[in-house]
């Protein structure tokens, strides 16, 4: 049999003079012992109605009611059913009721007799909304914060009208105990209904009432204790937990994201976001966020931290600030809000609180707050506590991420610098010591043979001649490089033409190839009328020159060499040279670019070079404010160098001015651009 109807509720409906109070667990169970007690104490012989939420509630009483039943024969005793808790009538009257049954969240005792009556009826409230200490998630709430609402009286009419009630509902449950009920009302002469209603709600002796008011006052700063500790021990949890996440990663992202996760439910607010304050940047993009399901998201979003007045004095003071209604703000803030109010409005943020992250009076960061809701929100100083501790401990975090982030640059750096190291002196060992070795073996077959032949003697100077332009390109490259990287380049830009610097590029080639090492065919491609570039056109070539090295290096003389140029863009002209040579993996293209690659490795190549000449290129390339890329589709299958300069903004008269006093009349512009058909549009 289900009951979905509260005996409380039926009491307070019969009897509408009657008001209920709020008890606690503590004082309900001081009351319902006094009332056993009475009983116990063997003045009388009392009906006694006692019921229990749940049959662990009752196993806590079964021996004190053994003792009722042995002084008193009407005893019934209700609890919902169980695995030892069922119908029965051994020493009193058990009455199993349905766990969905109302009488699941209600407490009963009522006690009757001639010279003493008491009932207490209450029903079991909420659990106080304060954090449970218990360490086990989920686990039900202390028993000393479970409060009830109902009605504790000895007034014999209230009484007789509540073991009415309860009498219908056990007869409800056990038909077959209709005789003995009816016995039992006519025995204590219970009254059918409550008369004379005015009167109800005496009949309390002082003392009794003295000692409840006591208790409740005792369990009312129990309570507050209780909420006092659970505040601490959520703080402490949480910042436990981000100490241990400290503990286990150096991931500023992922610390984030523990803490917005763990902070946001902890205050009950309606957003909480968390983000780095960089100085060099005008907006930050927000990840990382806890918000309440009905509040818009922030996540993805642009954030202004440079233009943002509160930030301003953030980075001034170093203290948070609490707007508690944007509607109103404090005066010294209605400035800076009213910059803001755009924020304000889009966001829908009543409420609004900013804690920095700060170290050593460096802003690192920022905590904020929002509450959404139509009223403004009071945050505590316990909440303030709180978000501090945390912003403290994550301060520290931040700093420690750094310098592990900066250490592990360090590391690589100096991983970087024993390559170099390593390469250098393979390099070194190999471009120094072959040709000074020739060169002593010329020099000694000069010395040690005044008779040798003409023509032999021409061949010796010739080698070691070459060989002692090697090295000294060897070390004018490694001086170079080191001047580009240093950036003690002074850069002489002007506008030039393309087609000017691919002719002196093809012939500082063309004078550099011997009959023993010839090159490919090499093919210019340039469309008409392409602006000019602005760049350091000694170094343009240097760059052009090198690439064209390159590819020959690595190209048969049966293949072809292609430079091309075209316009990229409104602000860029493209410039590539393109091989038929033996190609490049894919994921070898950026690496080529690293000082002292080696496609074959520093000691087994079959082509000469030092590997500094990409390198070069693109430290020469950045200076000039454009980029350089390789592309190829796999090994033998060609490689493309393409590197972008910028667009001139003076045109073609601009360059005839710089070459010539005055302006040049109509003949000479024509014969200029007969000669350079690309000077002029």
């Amino acid at each position: 049999m289900r009951n979905s109807d509260s005996v409380v509720e039926a009491l307070l409906e019969a009897i509408p003079q009657l008001r209920s109070q709020l008890f606690f667990k503590t004082s309900l169970t001081a009351l319902s012992h006094a009332m056993e007690d009475q009983v116990l104490a063997g003045i009388e012989k009392p009906l006694v109605i006692a019921s229990f939420q749940q049959e662990r509630f009752y196993r806590q009483e079964a021996s004190r009611y053994q003792r009722i039943a042995d002084i008193s024969d009407q005893v019934y005793v209700l609890s919902a059913a169980g695995t030892s808790f069922e119908l029965g009538s051994e020493a009193y009257e058990t009455i199993a009721f349905d766990e969905a049954d109302a009488l699941t969240q209600e407490w009963h005792l009522v006690v009757i007799g001639t010279q003493y009556s008491a009932c207490l009826i209450c029903r079991e409230r909420d659990a106080a909304p304060i954090v449970s200490v218990l360490p086990i998630p989920g686990a039900p709430a202390l028993d000393q914060t479970r409060r009830f609402e109902g009605v504790w009286t000895q007034d014999q009419r209230v009484c007789h009208q509540a073991a009415n009630l309860l009498l219908a509902r056990i007869a409800a449950y056990r038909p077959t105990l209709a005789p003995k009920i009816k016995a039992t009302k006519q025995r204590y002469q219970l009254l059918s209904a409550v008369s004379d209603a005015a009167q109800i709600g005496g009949g309390a002796d002082p003392f009794t009432l003295r000692l409840v008011t006591y208790l409740q006052a005792g369990q009312y700063k129990l309570l507050k204790a209780y909420k006092a500790i659970a505040v601490k021990e959520q703080r402490e949890r949480l910042v436990n937990a981000i100490t241990a996440a400290i503990r286990r990663s150096l991931d500023p992202e992922e610390l984030f994201q523990i803490t917005v996760d763990q902070l946001g439910p902890a205050l009950q607010v309606d957003r909480c976001i968390i983000y780095r304050c960089p100085t060099q940047r005008a907006e930050v993009t927000l990840r990382h966020e806890h918000r309440q399901p009905d509040t818009r998201s922030l996540v993805d979003v642009g954030w202004p931290i440079a233009d943002n007045p509160l930030l301003e004095q953030i980075r001034q003071e170093h203290e948070a600030i609490v707007i508690v209604d944007t509607q109103a703000p404090p005066r010294p803030l209605q400035t800076a809000l009213d910059a803001l109010n755009y924020l304000v409005a889009e966001w829908h943020m009543r409420s609004w609180a900013l804690v920095p992250l700060v170290y050593q009076q460096r802003l690192l960061g920022m905590i904020e707050l929002h509450h959404c809701q139509d009223l403004p929100h009071n945050w505590t100083e316990e909440d303030f506590a709180l978000v501090e501790a945390v912003a403290t401990q994550l301060s520290v975090a931040i700093i420690q991420a750094d310098a592990y982030a900066h250490l592990q640059e360090l590391n690589q750096q100096l991983e970087a610098l024993e390559r170099t190291r390593s390469n250098l002196i393979a390099i070194t060992g190999h471009e120094l010591r072959t040709p000074l070795s020739t060169i002593q073996v010329c020099l000694e077959s000069l010395a040690t043979e005044p008779d040798m032949p003409d023509q032999l003697r021409q061949t010796m100077l010739t080698t070691a001649l070459d060989d002692a332009e090697r090295m000294r390109k060897l070390v004018q490259d490694f001086l170079t490089l080191s001047r580009l990287e240093s950036g003690r380049i002074e850069w002489t830009f002007e506008a030039l033409m393309v087609a000017e610097c691919f002719d002196l590029a093809l012939s500082s080639v063309q004078a550099r190839k011997s009959d023993r090492s010839p090159c490919c065919p090499i093919e210019v491609q340039l469309p008409p009328a392409l602006p000019m570039v602005r760049a350091d056109g000694e170094w343009v070539v240097e760059v052009i020159v090198k690439l064209l090295d390159n590819a020959c290096k690595f190209t048969e003389p049966s293949g072809v060499i292609t430079i091309s140029a075209h316009a990229a863009g409104e602000d860029m002209i493209q410039i590539t040279i393109a091989d038929t040579g033996r190609g490049i993996e894919p994921y070898r293209l950026e690496a080529v670019f690293d000082r002292f690659y080696q496609e074959e490795g520093a000691l087994r190549r079959t082509t000469g070079g030092t590997g500094l000449g990409l390198a070069m290129c693109r430290q020469i390339i950045e200076g000039l404010g454009g980029r350089i890329w390789a592309t190829s589709e796999g090994k033998d299958q060609g490689s493309q160098f393409h590197f972008t300069l910028p667009i001139a903004e003076g045109r073609a008269t601009l360059h005839i001015r710089q070459e010539t006093e005055e302006l040049p009349d109509a003949d000479t512009l024509s014969e200029l651009e007969r000669r350079n058909p690309y000077i002029l549009e």
